[in-house]
């Protein structure tokens, strides 16, 4: 899951950050509106974190940019206005959550894994293929019981091709969910984690999860089509 962090002070920037690339998503970061809005236009991030008070251009200046270009990221403002009024402008202006400072890291990450799932529409956080069961808050994985010794970019792969279960996922689009702005996009990172995260799934004999679809990428399903 990809996370672009919209926020001018350094230490809550880089300490948020850390924290979810810790936790497994790929993380950009912006210091000013005008560099957030250009990043988060030109890539397909999971969730925007966006601070309203920024330099060059307001938060909720990106936010309305942001609707009209018919984003579908999520939106976490985070900001240190806590009167209900500037929660309500927010919310109304279109923002899919609110978090006032000072917070709690772990709160933030809870509300992150929440808009996850309400941008794949998944109704609750544990995610299931035929006997693979996955867990998007314990971030962990069991098949038939087992469970699957996973690093956290295997667990992330995995995580996200559930979300788009029986659909055709493509090589970039796994690329943009998975890896952050700097990485070198010439890599074949892509197959090789896949290919790893595929053979985790079908120890012991189990059936196949993970599709090959030549000339378009890969499919997490029950049934081999």
């Amino acid at each position: 899951m990809r996370v672009l962090i919209v926020e001018d002070y350094a230490p809550i920037r880089e300490s948020v950050a850390r924290g979810l690339r810790e936790a497994g998503y790929a993380v950009d970061v912006a210091a000013d509106g005008e560099d957030g809005l250009w990043l988060a236009t030109g890539n397909d991030y999971d969730v925007i974190v966006l601070d309203l008070m920024l330099p060059k251009r307001d938060g909720m200046s990106v936010l309305d940019a942001l609707n009209q270009s018919g984003r579908s990221s999520r939106v976490l403002l985070l900001t240190a206005k806590d009167r209900v009024e500037d929660r309500v402008n927010g919310l109304d202006a279109g923002a899919d959550d609110y978090l006032t400072k000072p917070f709690a890291f772990a709160e933030l990450l809870a509300r992150v894994r929440t808009l996850v799932r309400r941008r794949y529409a998944a109704t609750t956080p544990v995610l299931r293929i035929g006997d693979l069961e996955i867990d998007t808050v314990r971030r962990g994985a069991t098949r038939s019981g087992d469970v699957l010794e996973l690093t956290p970019r295997e667990f992330t792969l995995l995580e996200y091709l559930a979300n788009r279960a029986d659909e055709v996922v493509t090589r970039t689009e796994i690329w943009e969910h998975l890896y952050d702005f700097q990485t070198d996009s010439q890599s074949n990172v892509v197959d090789v984690y896949v290919g790893y995260l595929r053979k985790k799934l079908e120890e012991h004999g189990r059936s196949r999860l993970i599709h090959t679809r030549r000339g378009h990428g890969y499919q997490l399903s029950e049934a081999c089509q």
